[in-house]
């Protein structure tokens, strides 16, 4: 991991002042916190500008939650192919991309179209996981957990294939976190329990696209950023017990990575 973090370091001298531009296509009427976590985690990882792009529904919220945040809205009450003109418009700002956090309803073709149409890195995170296996994967990071990892193995014969045909990389988050890029695994020896908490995954995938806008390549930043989300889940639950929260996690980004 040592390698990783020298990694991080070069990049970060590398580009100077600009460590890229995260844009976030999340959230809905019943999950409105998820694009300012995901937000969050990817500026406390480094990067220098991250916008939300939410359903109008949820806009007051989402803009008032994070100071630190830029925020954008499309009109209605859930993601459509309307919407997807404007995720468009944000990936051209953007470095990466996350799509999929706190979707509900969130139709599947938009979904599927919106990954194809953005030329950026993306990180794919929750219900965007399933429609998105009919898109380019070949920019792609995808987060499933135990539960989402149904999805993909009913389709391939195993995720070591799914990555191989697809050339996406995956993070699988468990009781060990796995990383799984042309066929490989590595495991990721960092995190605790306590990382089971909600927001975890919106954490995870907020520090995943803060890597990628660094420029990272995608499996460098699939492992790196599981390893940070271990490393900070560790030193919040040092700190505040079995009742750690998702944003104490955020908040030890930096301890983890200076």
């Amino acid at each position: 991991m040592g390698r990783l973090q020298r990694t991080l370091s070069n990049v970060t001298e590398e580009s100077g002042t600009d460590n890229g531009c995260i844009g976030i296509v999340a959230g809905s009427v019943d999950y409105p916190n998820q694009p300012a976590l995901v937000g969050r985690a990817a500026l406390r990882t480094g990067s220098d500008h991250v916008r939300t792009v939410v359903t109008e529904e949820i806009y007051e919220i989402v803009a008032s939650h994070e100071p630190n945040l830029l925020a954008s809205k499309y009109e209605g009450e859930r993601f459509d192919a309307v919407a997807v003109e404007r995720v468009v418009e944000v990936g051209e700002w953007a470095d990466a991309m996350v799509i999929g956090p706190g979707f509900a309803d969130a139709e599947p073709d938009a979904i599927r179209e919106a990954i194809d149409r953005i030329d950026v890195p993306v990180v794919v995170d929750a219900i965007a996981i399933e429609p998105a296996l009919e898109a380019d994967l070949s920019k792609a990071v995808l987060t499933p957990n135990e539960s989402e990892e149904d999805v993909i193995s009913e389709s391939y014969e195993s995720l070591e294939a799914f990555t191989r045909e697809t050339g996406a990389v995956l993070t699988f988050t468990g009781g060990v976190d796995e990383i799984i890029a042309g066929g490989e695994r590595t495991e990721n020896d960092t995190g605790t329990s306590a990382l089971t908490v909600a927001g975890t995954g919106d954490t995870l995938a907020g520090i995943t696209a803060s890597l990628l806008g660094q420029g990272m390549d995608r499996e460098n930043a699939a492992e790196l950023g599981a390893w940070i989300l271990g490393k900070s889940g560790e030193l919040a639950t040092a700190e505040h017990g079995p009742g750690v929260l998702a944003t104490d996690v955020i908040d030890r980004i930096p301890d983890t990575t200076r």
